[in-house]
């Protein structure tokens, strides 16, 4: 049993602090498990399909090893020298690559990475992190209330702008574009940033409070950097990208020519994600996200709109807060949320959340101001240890929104 006449399997082989450890998920198509694995580990390090001169043991001895095998699941070890230090695509280029297509492979999927610590290290990680985030809202006990201006797209620059307001003084710390919202002509990004940082001006003096505007910056690198020095210049703290769609090259590039705070969007993750039997998973594509710089990343509900388990969203969480060496990640739970899930949310992320809410905000019977009020008033009473019921009789927002989703 060989790959190109090598072999790729070593149960004996104990990996070295230096490898990185990939975990893969793997369904055979017509050959034996072990002859699958064995291909995986080939193809995604030194191998090709068939014995070639060129193919020598210096070369072989840098080969990936299967070191577990558990059907459906095997651990490979890849030696560091594999890896470009540094370079996000060339690393996925690897582990993620061809591997995907082959034929000996019904169905294959990235279950989880482990990068060593000589690996992290060449990457910036997080500017700022869930501290610095905290640090720039002055927000330290709490869940990060915010808002994803609705409809997603068809408002001008000013409607932008007013419903933003609205939902910064009714409560809201965060308001952000929606990851399809970019520089479209009824919406040109120059004019809502303008306006935009108008009203988040006036929402913080009315307020008293710091406010945060997350612009979509995402575009073809070189245009994606210009709209980040207009960010910049505008005096925001921070943008929003939608990492997988604008690519982790640009992201990478953007990270390293900003003092911005990054929040990212994960918009075509599914693609990637949901089939649990194929692709990669959200847990590698969020450690991937956090060792490049994002500061703040989507992750699922588990109890809104979007697919994806208590337990799948919660070892996320885990990947972005874990001690590897650089800051951690802050998580952001959007997608169907609406005040009367607050609880379960903080029950399950604590206080170390972005709890982020679009339809359940503008919804609101009485409008955005309230719907923001409702949120907010949902948080305080889960932090005072009062139900939402009972608090919602002396808080006519959170009653109407508790009464509109039932």
């Amino acid at each position: 049993m060989r790959y190109g006449g090598f072999n790729y399997i070593d149960l004996k082989y104990k990996p070295r602090e230096s490898d990185l450890i990939c975990t893969f998920r793997v369904e055979p198509n017509g050959v034996p498990f072990n002859t699958a694995a064995m291909h995986v580990a080939g193809e995604s390090s030194v191998g090709t399909w068939t014995k070639v001169t060129t193919l020598t043991r210096s070369v072989v001895d840098k080969r990936a090893r299967v070191f577990y095998i558990k059907k459906p699941y095997i651990k490979i070890a890849y030696p560091i020298e594999l890896f470009e230090k540094g370079n996000m695509p060339q690393v996925l280029s690897s582990i993620a690559g061809n591997v995907f297509g082959m034929k000996t492979v019904k169905n294959l999927r990235l279950e989880d990475v482990i990068f060593p610590r000589e690996l992290i290290k060449s990457f910036k990680g997080p500017r700022y992190g869930i501290k610095g985030v905290r640090r720039i809202t002055r927000i330290k006990d709490r869940p990060l209330i915010g808002t994803i201006v609705k409809p997603k797209l068809g408002l001008s620059s000013e409607q932008h702008a007013k419903v933003a307001y609205e939902a910064w003084v009714g409560g809201c710390d965060i308001v952000k574009d929606d990851e399809n919202l970019t520089n479209q002509s009824f919406n040109t990004f120059r004019k809502r940033l303008k306006l935009t940082m108008k009203m988040k001006e006036k929402a913080e003096k009315e307020t008293g409070e710091v406010k945060v505007y997350l612009p979509n910056v995402t575009a073809e690198t070189f245009e994606l950097l210009k709209r980040e020095k207009l960010v910049e210049e505008s005096g925001n703290k921070f943008v929003m990208v939608d990492i997988l769609t604008a690519g982790f090259s640009a992201l990478q590039t953007l990270r390293n020519n900003t003092k911005l705070a990054i929040h990212g969007h994960r918009a075509m993750h599914a693609a990637l994600t949901r089939n649990k039997k194929h692709g990669i998973s959200m847990k590698v594509i969020a450690k991937v996200a956090r060792l490049i710089g994002v500061d703040q990343l989507h992750i699922g509900t588990a109890v809104g709109k979007m697919e994806g388990s208590k337990k799948e969203i919660l070892d996320i969480k885990k990947a972005l807060e874990e001690d590897i060496g650089i800051k951690k990640t802050l998580s952001v739970a959007s997608g169907g949320l609406h005040p009367g899930m607050v609880p379960k949310l903080m029950k399950m992320f604590g206080i170390d959340v972005i709890i982020q809410a679009g339809g359940g905000i503008h919804g609101h019977p009485k409008g955005t101001r309230a719907g923001a009020t409702a949120m907010r008033q949902a948080v305080d009473a889960v932090l005072k240890g009062v139900s939402l019921k009972e608090y919602a009789k002396t808080h006519k927002e959170l009653r109407l929104a508790l009464e509109n989703w039932k």
